[in-house]
């Protein structure tokens, strides 16, 4: 991706927020110089990951395969973080997909904070994580619900779903609908160990350098540190 295309992501992304009254925290607006001698006291920020994120999947076509995320909090079981969970907010835009995945430990929900409907397609996972051809046992607010193999659900605004590791999920916003702010409430997020795509994807964005970033990405603190 163009670091242009980031800023203006991360531009549009800032003013859907606001128009959703969702505020995010100072840091979140600090540029890359402010982040200078910070790497001691936001520390909890770099290591954990936390903040902007925005990937393609490596697909190169961001309006089709791709997402925007801001990770609120998180902990780092590996460092011995008391903190075992973990919040994020996203934005999705009609038919963007974020492609069949599972985690193995993580467990989460995704709710849908406002704007458009959010569909998500389905599959539980064999022990070769294959698709498995069984129904898929899944709970919405709480509700238990059985969807078909390959089936989907669509959550409209104050909906939520509850996913167990293990459990293929590809989900996009709904034609016609508008895009949709989701949130994630899980245990502690690891994006380097824990994602286990169908398909191979990139989750990190290689960015091509046309112009000096609005904002640092969450891979790109201790590179500016």
């Amino acid at each position: 991706m163009k670091r242009s295309e980031i800023n203006a992501i991360i531009a549009d992304s800032k003013a859907f927020l606001a128009k959703h009254q969702f505020l995010l925290p100072p840091w979140a607006y600090w540029a890359p110089k402010d982040w200078k001698g910070k790497g001691e006291v936001a520390a909890e920020i770099v290591q954990n990951m936390l903040g902007w994120d925005i990937t393609d999947f490596g697909s190169g076509d961001f309006a089709r395969y791709g997402l925007v995320l801001f990770t609120l909090r998180n902990g780092n079981l590996a460092r011995g973080d008391k903190k075992t969970y973990a919040e994020k907010i996203m934005i999705v835009q009609e038919n963007q997909r974020t492609p069949f995945h599972f985690h193995w430990s993580k467990m989460e929900d995704i709710i849908n904070r406002g704007g458009g409907n959010l569909v998500i397609d389905l599959y539980a996972s064999d022990e070769k994580e294959e698709f498995k051809q069984e129904p898929v046992r899944i709970r919405v607010d709480g509700i238990e619900r059985v969807v078909a193999p390959g089936g989907r659900i669509i959550l409209r605004p104050g909906e939520s779903v509850c996913f167990e590791q293990g459990i293929y999920h590809e989900f996009y916003g709904e034609t016609g609908q508008g895009t949709v702010l989701v949130g994630e409430v899980s245990q502690v997020n690891d994006d380097a160990t824990d994602n286990r795509f169908y398909k191979p994807v990139g989750r990190f964005p290689e960015i091509e350098e046309d112009e000096p970033p609005l904002h640092l990405l969450c891979n790109e603190y201790e590179a500016y540190l």
